[in-house]
């Protein structure tokens, strides 16, 4: 391809936005969510009216899902760099260096808005789209993780949002064949309106051959190159940026349509041609489209881009400019190339039987031009329109919240209810996550150590000629308390990140970075924004404390419908390095014939984030926190890393009666308590509050190890048994009646 561009300038433009009174022109700017203040920036940027085209580009382009228009003041204070940062934020993945040349990228996003309204495609096209961001690095992807958030577990809506949901995250994952390794599930009521579906990948890559998403070298060709584009996804950024009330079913049209077979084909072509050096640049078409995958390329290379929509594949009839630029079509590329290597990509896309073609080439103007049918349907500079795009500084204000409530009352409420019963209600609300994990393969690969079924963190083995050490590792782990941090935003995002810490150093993992997935309610409401603002602050203060920067990430805003906000929910996505993959600890126990040693902090543990709160109907807000002291958290996760551990888990919020129940329910087993000191404590605390930084383990000699850190104590709990029955705090179950709470049929 040869264009003038000085013949661009008698080409006709296309259909111009209806400004032409002020009525039509309201009602376009509302239905492109494009406030005043931002039209007058608009018109300032297009020194004229811009056509339809160019509106839907001004549109997406600052829609709050791609432009983080009211997040960027407040992620700019996260934690970015750090020694082992290879790649941080401002990609399509973050990478983390791990031993020798080997890498690896990871990323976690949202897809909440699209699984609302269409659970199956909205989830399956999230992992799609999540795994295109780590393969177009170059990175091959190794594994999945996922968390999700649905609402009350009653709810014929809860029901068919979460069924169908797994079933998307499962078929696509499945099909791709990438393990699904990890994750998290929880049920809570403020989620009855806005369901969170957040998607992890994490890929293999080579610290030699990082590629970026940079349309650079002028005459360069632009290829695409995936699946042709249809009418699906069109204002999916846009619509994934608004609210939602109960009597809207949304737009289907902003739902995207997945092939996971053509995931699979786009990904290894990709590899292949990254491999034999034929790409300069290359970005996936994610939220808006050829859009944002343009705009963005140019934007990193100060370049500018011509494109001929003429060329564009596609599979729907008489598509307008607009709906070509705008659609989210699943499973498409856009490629910078050599013009001298065109007929070696071609070979290759044609070899794998992928839809391609020339659309466009890098130029020198700092402008995107795009033409179709004969007229200049976009003519706009790069940077003005990124660097430009609104920045909010949105007013806070703290929202009331109840601390330092007594305790007294749900202490009551567990002791009427009975420990038997509570214990039955916690495992039962918990029981849906084997019959999800079972729907995702986990060991597709070979290279599954640990995944879902172990517990705790999830370690893939590398088995990569990328470094020296045949039996190095990787964990991963991915979650949020989203009750704590509806107690306090700062110290429960602040806890999420510790409690994701605790999981990889009972695995034996060493922490090294984070990706995370904001998910809160409308950034319009000064107490949503107070909360984000304290949930960042909470971020970037632990992630100092533990040397985990943040190298990726997402934010979901406007997740609320009638007005209502979703809980505070910092979903944290964590990577780090085991050096040996055969030394990692499960979660649940194997052999019948231990002694369990309880880590525990001399702390009282609060009820303000715990299950058993949830399980009383009971607000966790009107309850605090378990206090954290972080040195002494620093120094007792590295010994938890370093002893000679069998089995590690950390206490869930569910406490120590139930996290115990989860060790044991796998593999039939029962327990036998000492009782040691029992009758000295509070029990309802101890066994069903929340035990901020104990564990349950126990050791490789079956013999208590020195233990140098003041503030904690290690005792002797009891003993796993094959008799199966669960003898704990003077009651006693038989293990297949708890077993039936815990295992049971998704909801």
């Amino acid at each position: 391809m040869s264009i003038s561009l000085e013949s661009l300038k008698n080409t006709p433009r296309g259909e111009s936005a209806d400004f032409s009174n002020e009525a039509s022109r309201k009602q376009l700017i509302q239905e492109h969510k494009i406030n005043e203040s931002e039209y007058e920036t608009m018109m300032d940027i297009a020194g004229r009216v811009p056509t339809m085209a160019e509106l839907g580009v001004f549109s997406s382009m600052w829609s709050e899902h791609c432009s983080y228009k009211s997040s960027k003041v407040h992620l700019s204070r996260l934690l970015t760099e750090g020694e082992q940062v290879v790649v941080g934020p401002g990609e399509n993945a973050g990478v983390v260096h791990i031993e020798d040349d080997a890498c690896i990228a990871f990323k976690m996003e949202s897809h909440n808005h699209p699984s609302f309204l269409a659970p199956y495609q909205g989830a399956a096209t999230g992992v799609g789209g999540i795994l295109r961001d780590v393969f177009c690095m170059g990175a091959r992807p190794i594994a999945n993780l996922n968390c999700l958030r649905f609402g009350n577990k009653s709810l014929k809506k809860t029901k068919y949002l979460l069924d169908k949901a797994v079933d998307g995250i499962g078929d696509y994952g499945n099909c791709v064949g990438i393990p699904t390794v990890g994750g998290q599930i929880e049920f809570d009521d403020s989620y009855n309106g806005n369901c969170l579906v957040n998607a992890m990948t994490i890929g293999l890559i080579d610290k030699q051959n990082i590629f970026k998403g940079y349309a650079s070298g002028v005459g360069n060709y632009l290829i695409y190159a995936g699946s042709a584009t249809g009418r699906d996804g069109i204002h999916g950024a846009t619509m994934a940026s608004d609210s939602f009330d109960s009597s809207s079913s949304g737009n289907q049209m902003t739902i995207q349509v997945g092939d996971p077979f053509a995931e699979k084909i786009l990904l290894e072509a990709t590899l292949e041609l990254l491999k034999k050096n034929l790409v300069v640049g290359l970005q996936d078409m994610g939220a808006a489209g050829l859009t944002s995958s343009s705009f963005e390329m140019a934007d990193r290379a100060n370049m500018g881009l011509f494109l001929n929509l003429d060329k564009v594949p596609v599979r729907a009839s008489q598509m307008t400019a607009y709906e070509l630029l705008l659609s989210e079509s699943q499973e498409r590329m856009l490629f910078v190339i050599k013009p001298s290597d065109w007929d070696a990509v071609k070979a290759v896309l044609s070899k794998w039987e992928i839809a391609h073609d020339l659309i466009g080439e890098v130029t020198d103007t700092k402008r995107l031009q795009a033409t179709y049918q004969g007229k200049l349907e976009v003519d706009l500079p790069v940077k003005p329109l990124t660097d430009k795009a609104p920045k909010y500084s949105r007013p806070m204000k703290e929202q009331k919240r109840i601390v330092g409530s007594d305790a007294s009352g749900i202490i009551q409420k567990i002791k009427e209810t009975g420990y038997n019963n509570l214990l039955q209600k916690i495992l039962g609300y918990k029981k849906d996550h084997k019959a999800i994990t079972e729907r995702y393969d986990r060991h597709i690969g070979f290279n599954t150590v640990l995944n879902s079924d172990h517990g705790g963190a999830a370690v893939v083995a590398l088995r990569s000629p990328l470094t020296s050490n045949e039996h190095c590792g990787v964990g991963v782990t991915a979650g949020c308390l989203h009750r704590h941090c509806q107690v306090d935003p700062f110290w429960g995002s602040f806890m999420t990140v510790l409690s994701q810490a605790r999981e990889m150093s009972a695995a034996g993992v060493t922490p090294l970075a984070i990706t995370d997935c904001l998910n809160f309610g409308n950034p319009e409401n000064p107490a949503v924004m107070d909360d984000f603002s304290k949930s960042v602050d909470g971020l970037n203060a632990i992630c100092g404390y533990l040397n985990t920067p943040v190298v990726s990430g997402n934010v979901s805003l406007y997740n609320e419908t009638d007005q209502t906000s979703i809980y505070p929910t910092p979903m944290i996505g964590m990577v780090g390095k085991i050096k040996d993959y055969r030394n990692a600890r499960p979660a649940i126990f194997n052999d019948p014939n231990k002694k369990v040693y309880l880590l525990k902090p001399n702390t009282t543990p609060n009820f303000g984030g715990s299950v058993a709160l949830h399980m009383m109907g009971l607000k966790p807000e009107n309850h605090t926190l378990t206090p954290i002291v972080i040195d002494k958290e620093v120094q007792v996760l590295d010994w938890v890393r370093r002893a000679k551990l069998e089995v590690c888990r950390p206490i869930s919020p569910s406490g120590v009666m139930a996290t115990l129940s989860k060790m044991i329910l796998p593999n039939d087993f029962g327990f036998q308590s000492n009782e040691l000191g029992l009758e000295d404590v509070d029990k309802e605390s101890f066994l069903f509050g929340d035990m901020q930084g104990g564990y349950l383990m126990s050791f490789q000699e079956d013999k208590l190890p020195d233990f140098p850190y003041e503030g904690y104590e290690i005792i002797e709990l009891g003993a796993i048994t094959k008799d199966p029955q669960f003898h704990f705090a003077g009651y006693s179950l038989s293990v297949s009646e708890l077993k039936t709470s815990f295992c049971g049929e998704l909801v």
